[in-house]
């Protein structure tokens, strides 16, 4: 009925398909893979791989697609090495106990995708079937998937023999419609490759697709929040006062927003019920968390751990956050927030920018990248990654730039950079911006409150600062003043734009108008 003999999966044990939470979990724990703590929530230890790994994630480089793949940022590998080490793959799973998530991936009906998760481990299909969108009975019995992905973290490459360049590895293949994850058991290779799929099939069907989370105010108000992990996305859409659509990925199509996905993925380092209550509620039992450090005795989390990594994750269905929209679909956005933590310390904590700028700031995808979100980052790092997503986008970046511009324009949506970083000085020396500041900031946005306050053009980023926002103190709202040293803030300023200036040298095809509303420098 499965039809896995066409995957070559023909000697397996036992396949357990789409069992539900309790039986999952209790395979889990029959496994050994993890443990139940005290808020009910299952923990996982993901052994050497506590974060993505960019160097090992490939396209197969097949003539269907080649003119398609942006090759500067995707690795090839060929066809012949990939069916090898496929080939081998599928004979380290004979014999062995399957279980299959069959679901699919966009909310929208008219645009979504059916994807069959097969692991070797019991929680990576819990994990599979809280963050993808589960399927009725109904879809069930007749269910067809158009793309497979296979997930066996024990078996492990060999790069002399394989291609690759570790023992983990992460390969797409479009024409096959095949993806192989082997040698890491981070969840967040199996969430975002399948992202990296949406972002090669949407755009061919007219719909954008992003890397942000969405969510609606009481009037039926759309807002996005673009940004890398770490900048605030998952918290900031997590809002009390909005009801929150999804909190990752999304497509924006002629009929409005839609979710990729049915769950969340967020991080947890720090969390706090104080600060963000609704990702604390979230987090019990049917969620999985990942290198989360506990006491053994007494089974309580330590979220302020680093032990492990700084990258502990909480995987859980949408569901779990109040009032989320169970459709996953939202109207055209009114406001888009560009999220960014700048290390510098130098740019505004929000600046309202025009339709070219923010073209120019979503090409750049400037941030930091935070510790633990990618294997050796153990500190904050100044980085650019395209679109706020470089690592999941297997197509050039105007052709995701350019629907965004075209979109921005017909629909009149507002966009501000919101800066979640550091003020008073760089990393180190300067502190976080206050998260009820940073609140207050995007509230004011999404409400309409900064139409009416006056702007002040910053001369080295040509960004426009409000002079004030509600329940913000206004000296903060200009980051040079919060440095004691000013002369040392204009210093460290250029510099960073000096870095944006450098960085937008590599887009060719980008007309002048959107080159000159980057920093001057």
């Amino acid at each position: 009925m499965l039809n896995l003999e066409r995957l070559g999966l023909i000697n397996f044990k036992n396949v357990y398909r789409n069992l539900p939470v309790a039986k999952l979990i209790e395979e889990a724990v029959k496994r050994e893979e993890g443990v139940l703590v005290n808020n009910g929530a299952f923990n996982v230890y993901t052994g050497k791989y506590t974060g993505r790994s960019p160097n090992d994630k490939f396209i197969v480089d097949e003539p269907e697609v080649h003119e398609d793949i942006w090759w500067e940022n995707n690795k090839p590998i060929s066809v012949e090495k990939f069916e090898k080490l496929y080939n081998r793959l599928i004979a380290y799973l004979q014999n062995r106990d399957l279980f299959i998530f069959d679901g699919f991936v966009g909310a929208d009906h008219q645009y979504r995708v059916s994807i069959r998760v097969i692991t070797e481990y019991a929680y990576q299909s819990l994990m599979a079937r809280q963050l993808f969108i589960r399927p009725t009975e109904k879809e069930l019995q007749n269910f067809v998937p158009e793309y497979t992905l296979i997930a066996a973290p024990r078996f492990k490459a060999i790069p002399e023999i394989d291609g690759v360049n570790s023992e983990a590895f992460i390969i797409l293949s479009f024409t096959k419609k095949l993806i192989i994850i082997g040698g890491t058991q981070y969840g967040g290779e199996i969430k975002k490759s399948i992202f990296t799929l949406m972002n090669y099939l949407m755009p061919k069907k007219g719909v954008l697709s992003m890397h942000c989370s969405a969510n609606i105010g009481k009037d039926g108000d759309t807002a996005l929040f673009f940004g890398l992990s770490g900048t605030g996305k998952t918290t900031l859409s997590a809002d009390p006062e909005r009801f929150l659509i999804g909190d990752d990925e999304h497509g924006w199509s002629e009929r409005g927003i839609f979710n990729f996905e049915g769950g969340c993925y967020a991080k947890c380092i720090n969390l706090s019920r104080e600060k963000e209550p609704q990702i604390w509620d979230s987090i019990r039992f049917g969620a999985i968390l990942e290198n989360v450090v506990y006491d053994e005795a007494t089974r309580e989390l330590d979220y302020t751990s680093d032990k492990i990594t700084e990258n502990t994750r909480a995987a859980y269905p949408i569901d779990f956050i109040p009032g989320a929209v169970q459709s996953g679909i939202g109207e055209h956005p009114k406001t888009i927030i560009f999220l960014t933590a700048d290390a510098f310390g130098v740019l505004p904590p929000i600046a309202k920018l025009t339709k070219e700028q923010a073209m120019y700031y979503f090409l750049s995808g400037y941030t930091s990248k935070l510790a633990g979100t990618e294997r050796g980052i153990t500190e904050p790092q100044a980085t650019f990654s395209t679109c706020f997503g470089a690592p999941f986008l297997p197509l050039p970046p105007m052709v995701y730039a350019k629907m965004l511009g075209e979109k921005i324009e017909k629909y009149d949506t507002k966009v501000f950079l919101v800066n979640t970083g550091w003020s008073g000085g760089p990393y180190g020396i300067g502190k976080r911006i206050n998260l009820e500041y940073t609140r207050k900031m995007v509230s004011a946005a999404l409400k309409g409150e900064l139409d009416k306050v006056e702007f002040t053009k910053d001369p080295i980023f040509n960004l426009n600062i409000p002079a004030s926002c509600p329940g913000v103190p206004s000296e903060i709202l200009n980051p040079r003043n919060t440095w004691k040293d000013k002369e040392e803030y204009d210093k460290t300023a250029k510099r960073l734009a000096q870095r944006f200036i450098e960085n937008f040298q590599k887009y060719k095809d980008v007309s002048e108008e959107i080159k000159n509303a980057g920093p001057k420098g």
